[in-house]
């Protein structure tokens, strides 16, 4: 299946990004504006800047995702869970969380689970697992998907980005475990509408990129200048 721009609405895709350690308050209200402008699903944060997103996007529809554990998924459950916690207390309701990456390839697969089963439960908020894709065999990231859920996620979510991102086969992998039970998001190196494209088609509900407006603007130009269809 090949996508254009013709048929799809970008901007319903994309979870605009900015996990700069270095990202100020005025980057952030600008990322929320951008979100606003263009009706993104979400923007998504430190969980340091929830609650400057919260204030900026106060009665728009974006949401404010943020994450847990990140990057690495090794911080203990109970640190994860608190965090969790607390995002939510600050506002955010979505909540990208990084499995416990050690764990899953050594077959603890039960504490995988009730980590991410303790802050669906407790949260109540729209989890996403993080798998981080590209450092798991195709047999881990099937399991990974399963176990996360079985736990009650919302999504599975293929990277965090600090090791590569999303490939249409992974998220191909991915979409056949989840059978439509859950979303889908694409996360990790999206710099081109042709990336973006791949990936939707694919299977992604979501594109976790720090590129929206970029991505926007080249689909826009796109529709606006189509290429020639040739002589006749």
């Amino acid at each position: 299946m090949t996508l254009t721009v013709a048929d799809i609405d970008i901007t319903r895709y994309i979870d605009h990004t900015l996990l700069d350690p270095l990202a100020t308050e005025d980057a952030i209200a600008t990322l929320c504006d951008q979100a606003i402008r263009f009706e993104f699903p979400a923007v998504c944060v430190y969980p340091t800047h929830i609650k400057t997103a919260v204030n900026r996007l106060q009665q728009y529809s974006p949401k404010v995702c943020t994450v847990i554990g990140f990057p690495s998924g090794a911080t203990t459950s109970a640190v994860k869970l608190y965090e969790a916690q607390d995002a939510v207390d600050q506002g955010a309701t979505e909540l990208d969380v990084v499995i416990n990456i050690g764990w899953l390839k050594s077959g603890k697969v039960d504490a995988v689970h009730q980590e991410l089963a303790n802050i669906c439960a407790t949260t109540g908020q729209t989890v996403k697992a993080i798998l981080e894709t590209t450092l798991l065999t195709d047999a881990e990231k099937r399991l990974g998907a399963e176990v996360s859920l079985d736990a009650g996620v919302a999504f599975l979510k293929t990277s965090t980005g600090w090791h590569g991102g999303a490939t249409p086969a992974d998220i191909k992998l991915l979409s056949k475990v989840a059978r439509d039970r859950v979303g889908i998001k694409a996360s990790g190196g999206i710099r081109t509408l042709e990336q973006a494209l791949a990936l939707i088609a694919a299977g992604a509900n979501r594109l976790g990129t720090s590129r929206g407006v970029d991505l926007v603007r080249m689909a826009t130009a796109e529709i606006e200048s189509p290429e020639p269809s040739g002589p006749g």
